[in-house]
């Protein structure tokens, strides 16, 4: 797995694939899909599809894969090096969403919530592996909300496809069990190998599992807070443990074009609000004497015209 062209810039988004095994495109498919790190706090999400041929589902199921989550990060190494050995009948694709490409969607002005990106970013990998010529004919999702809403929306999207989508799935389906190994590795290797372009010198890498309630976790959150620029972009500064921190730990901004924040902000800090340079009160003009050169040519300030 070849994790270069996300590595180059891991502000961005980045699709990787392995090859398409070409009886994928001759016989009939069942795809996988499932995510790792929707979850933490830290480092991205990482969405990953595994497809065979469904001749081949006993072979995938032999390899003895399972739900990510409950192997050790050396059983999963070793079965994902398994799928990919594997590349006459078992193909792979990912879908690395970076910590800002999730921040950035989930606060913009129009509301991209974090379900809504789950959905597309599925989607999206399923429509990549048929416009491959990946020849499928059944697809097995891992729920994102009410899996019956989510199961008819891919249904109506795919027609011609039977989508079945569950709780759970990566423990029942073996193709989704391969596509969450896929995608647990690219996502480990992501954050233990995360080069910070803001130029933190040498970072401290314990940061535990990134989950908010891990004390590893919240300990890094805290030695990394900057009080004027925030966060590093390893951070999902979307997530609410980041947005408490930094109003509680950062330096306050008032900005004057905010209706509760400008000159009341302003008059709490006891500073004047820039809006003050321009009061036509009279009470408000500077009582410094003006000087020679408006003097001499009689000028004088003026609040009407």
């Amino acid at each position: 797995m070849d994790l270069g062209p996300f590595e180059a810039d891991n502000s961005l988004s980045c699709r990787l694939s392995s090859e398409i095994p070409s009886i994928c495109l001759e016989e009939d498919c069942c795809l996988g899909i499932d995510e790792a790190g929707r979850g933490p706090v830290l480092g991205p999400m990482v969405y990953g599809i595994c497809f065979c041929p469904v001749s081949k589902k006993e072979d995938l199921k032999e390899m003895k894969v399972a739900d990510s989550k409950t192997l050790t990060e050396a059983e999963r190494e070793n079965l994902f090096e398994k799928l990919d050995e594997a590349k006459s009948f078992i193909g792979w694709a990912l879908q690395i969403l970076s910590p800002n490409t999730i921040s950035t969607s989930m606060l913009q002005r129009s509301k991209y919530n974090l379900n809504a990106l789950s959905h597309d970013t599925a989607i999206g990998l399923v429509q990549f592996a048929l416009d491959s010529g990946v020849q499928i004919k059944e697809v097995f999702v891992d729920t994102v909300g009410p899996a019956e809403k989510y199961e008819d929306k891919l249904s109506k999207i795919f027609p011609g496809i039977t989508v079945t989508v569950r709780p759970k799935a990566d423990s029942l389906f073996p193709v989704v069990s391969a596509a969450s190994i896929c995608a647990k590795v690219a996502r480990d290797r992501i954050v233990k190998g995360w080069t910070f372009t803001e130029q933190l010198g040498e970072v401290d890498t314990d940061y535990g599992s990134g989950y908010p309630n891990d004390p590893k976790t919240k300990a890094w959150l805290l030695k990394y807070l900057d009080p004027v620029f925030g966060y590093p972009q390893f951070v999902r500064f979307s997530w609410s443990t980041a947005q408490t921190l930094m109003d509680s730990k950062s330096a306050a901004v008032h900005w004057d074009d905010d209706e509760e924040d400008g000159e009341k902000g302003a008059q709490k800090l006891n500073n004047k609000s820039m809006l003050s340079y321009f009061s036509s009160s009279g009470a408000a003009q500077s009582q410094t004497a003006a000087h020679r050169f408006f003097s001499e040519r009689r000028l004088k300030n003026i609040d009407t015209l």
